[in-house]
């Protein structure tokens, strides 16, 4: 990884200014996720306050910031179209309760466990997605067209092109040059903080334009009142339309112009209301699913990013801790109406950069978009910053995130390994964090499989008409082909003995493919005995007890993976 992580003691003011920069950088980006789950921009605020501020006191990693983010944004989608605003809130609550349950039975500590070629993905295919996402703000003239597919209205736009386009880009550019070299000038200030500054004050003492972040949600809010009120009309008329009449009725409502005031939503975010569903099985298995997501992508992208911090600053969490941090803070936004959320590594990329050690940083970050959030004139100066230079902060986390060395190893690992970072990163990126991760665990376990399979070794001992069959490594289901293809029964003499001192038997396949070559044996008329075979696997051999040789001192005493031992 490129190294642009800043060594810092922990001070105060290293904290306050770093909890500062991180929440600048909040507010876009709490609003962005809130579009892309479909819901009002209070909802996305609300939450990057609530999770973030919960999750700074409760959580097991000081120094790391949450919020809304925008892989659980993805999976709200079309739940919130689906079944609307109370019912997310409710599977947000649910989804805290499952984090919560995790930390008690200690789930946590298992994410260390995942292969170090999983977290590679991880990191790269986040950091592609936060990338990729700053473009999506480089777009204008946003507009509600009709999806014909979902039968539904989204919201669209077009690139800047031109002089604007050019302006934007300058913008960022000078943003990110300005965080890299102010560092080798002095870090007194963090350089983050100093950009998102400069490029403000350039942007409005001169004649330069630039989409400001009041610009952003407020153009934002429009359109998407625009939608939602689109979607209420087409709703409406479906059930007089023929069939046939459904689509060009969408496009006909969609290419006209309307203009919707932004109302205040009867539920308004930040304020506390269990949520209105019926408390029925039926509304439980509708909450369930998105819940259960919900929580493993939580806690999934806040366990990987707590190991990640855990490794550039060298100290240790406690992912116990942070699950059930992330499932209070979940439940507390759910009830106060908002779209909860979890660890965010870009942010926390950000804190960690600026000098932010501490719970302190992560609780002044949370208090000062409070007050974004409910003082108008602290909005007012914070909508003043142009969204370039956010835009330029985020690409520099970015270029910190990803694993650049992972890039030079494709002929120095096994070529599984790099098959498991290239699969994860572009799983992470094409469908979500759970399912990446997921698949990139089948991936490793079902080639430590394969490659232990290889490893059962055999010595072959004779003497006095008997030949002796030495097992050394593992026997289990990926063993098993290795395993019958060591004898030759048609051409062994008539006394075979099989030692299994050096090998542990794992499953009930093992011990099927014992049957098997003991069976083949006695079919051809030779006597075979089995030698240091565990009691378990004594009492599972059917039909083998004139087979098998005990030796109460030498046998092996261990548990196999089998149900029909254990029931």
């Amino acid at each position: 990884m490129i190294n642009l992580i800043i060594k810092r003691q922990k001070n105060l003011k290293n904290e306050i200014l770093s909890g500062l920069t991180v929440a600048l950088a909040l507010v876009p980006e709490a609003v962005a996720f809130a579009f892309v789950a479909g819901v009002d921009p209070a909802v996305g605020l609300w939450a990057a306050f609530i999770v973030g501020f919960i999750t700074s006191i409760l959580g097991g990693r000081p120094g790391m910031i949450s919020g809304a983010t925008g892989a659980m944004a993805v999976v709200m989608t079309a739940f919130v179209v689906l079944y609307g605003l109370e019912y997310l809130f409710a599977a947000v609550v649910l989804c805290g309760v499952i984090q919560i349950l995790c930390g008690i039975l200690q789930i946590g500590k298992f994410v260390r466990l995942l292969p170090h070629s999983v977290m590679l993905g991880f990191v790269n295919g986040l950091a592609i997605v936060i990338g990729l996402a700053q473009f999506g703000q480089l777009k204008q003239n946003q507009h509600v067209i009709y999806n014909a597919a979902s039968e539904t209205f989204e919201i669209a736009g077009q690139w800047m092109t031109g002089i604007p386009l050019y302006m934007t880009l300058g913008l960022i550019v000078l943003t990110m040059a300005i965080i890299h070299f102010l560092p080798k000038l002095t870090k007194a200030i963090p350089g983050t903080l100093v950009a998102i500054i400069v490029v403000t004050l350039l942007v409005q003492f001169t004649p330069m334009q630039a989409v400001t972040v009041n610009d952003f949600v407020t153009t934002r809010q429009a359109v998407a009142a625009e939608k939602d009120h689109k979607i209420t009309l087409f709703n409406e008329m479906k059930g007089r339309l023929q069939v046939d009449e459904v689509h060009a009725q969408g496009e006909i409502l969609a290419a006209t112009a309307m203009a919707v005031p932004v109302t205040e939503q009867d539920r308004q975010a930040g304020r506390f209301q269990i949520p209105t569903i019926p408390m029925t099985l039926k509304s439980l298995g509708i909450i369930l699913g998105l819940a259960m997501t919900l929580a493993a992508i939580g806690l999934i992208e806040s366990l990987m990013t707590l190991t990640l911090i855990d490794e550039l600053t060298e100290t240790r969490g406690n992912g116990n801790r942070e699950c059930i941090g992330q499932g209070v803070a979940n439940i507390v936004s759910g009830l106060f109406g908002s779209m909860g959320g979890c660890a965010m590594i870009g942010q926390s990329m950000i804190n960690i950069r600026s000098g932010g050690r501490s719970r302190l940083s992560g609780i002044i970050a949370a208090l000062s978009l409070l007050c974004v959030i409910v003082f108008p004139p602290i909005w007012n100066c914070v909508g003043m910053i142009p969204v370039a230079a956010l835009i330029g902060v985020m690409f520099i986390v970015v270029i910190a995130t990803f694993e650049w060395t992972s890039l030079r190893l494709w002929n120095r690992i096994p070529w599984s390994d790099m098959f498991v970072i290239v699969t994860v990163s572009a799983m992470t990126v094409a469908f979500d964090l759970a399912i990446a991760v997921a698949a990139g665990v089948v991936i490793s376990a079902v080639v430590f499989a394969w490659q232990k399979s290889t490893h059962i070794n055999t010595q072959i001992n004779d003497s006095d008409g008997t030949r002796t069959y030495i097992l050394d490594g593992p026997l289990f289901f990926g063993a098993v082909t290795s395993f019958k293809e060591l004898f030759n029964p048609t051409e062994d003499p008539e006394q075979v003995v099989i030692e299994f001192r050096s090998c542990r038997v794992y499953d009930h396949s093992a011990l099927e493919a014992i049957s098997s070559i003991t069976e083949k044996y006695r079919s051809l008329g030779k006597t075979i005995k089995l030698k240091h075979l565990s009691k378990e696997c004594q009492a599972l051999l059917e039909n083998a007890s004139d087979i098998i040789e005990v030796d109460l001192m030498g046998d092996p005493d261990y548990h196999i993976a089998t149900n029909q031992f254990d029931g």
